[in-house]
């Protein structure tokens, strides 16, 4: 993450080579930043699996990434500890007086775990996992929910295939100006 940061900083520093003739710089100070900076920053992971990196993981790996990482707030189970909430479990409740809103009750594609995980975890310090770790924190999360076998093995050609148990259970996008794959 602090990488990410530095780049998206140096785009916005004014550099010797531009200053404030450099036109392309907003204000008349900086430089743009380039297109492999902007690639480098770029996470984006659509629900159709269009930004998924390289990598693989699977239920036991995670096991262990998940301890190592997130049980401290989300439970050694992923039940989910104080304010932290829980990721595991809820499943049928979101029609009563007490929904519980997990990643296996709620969320309604699959890759949004890997995204979320890769832009905001470890609470203390995101960004620091890698693609390796995050693709096998997700195939726990989706064993832990029964959504995927615990043997499974996660990576960006199986994950987009996932489907989640609430997956219907949003009102699609109407806007002309999302495609469809996306929604």
């Amino acid at each position: 993450m602090f990488r990410r940061l530095a780049i998206i900083a140096a785009s916005c520093v004014a550099t010797a080579a531009g200053g404030a003739d450099d036109a392309s710089a907003p204000l008349g100070i900086g430089r743009g930043a380039t297109v492999h900076e902007v690639a480098a920053t770029n996470l984006t992971v659509l629900p159709d699996g269009v930004g998924l990196p390289e990598g693989k993981g699977n239920a036991e790996a995670g096991a262990a990434a998940y301890l190592a990482h997130c049980a401290a707030c989300h439970g050694d189970k992923g039940q989910g500890l104080a304010d932290f909430p829980a990721l595991v479990g809820g499943r049928g409740t979101l029609a009563t007086d007490k929904p519980v809103l997990t990643v296996g009750s709620y969320w309604p594609y699959a890759t949004t775990i890997f995204d979320y995980i890769r832009r905001a975890m470890p609470y203390q310090s995101a960004g620091e996992l890698t693609a390796d770790d995050v693709y096998a924190l997700t195939a726990w999360i989706l064993a832990q929910n029964h959504i995927v076998k615990a043997s499974a093995v996660i990576d960006r050609n199986t994950l987009p295939k996932v489907r989640m148990p609430n997956r219907d259970g949003f009102v699609p996008d109407p806007r002309p100006d999302i495609p469809a794959a996306s929604r």
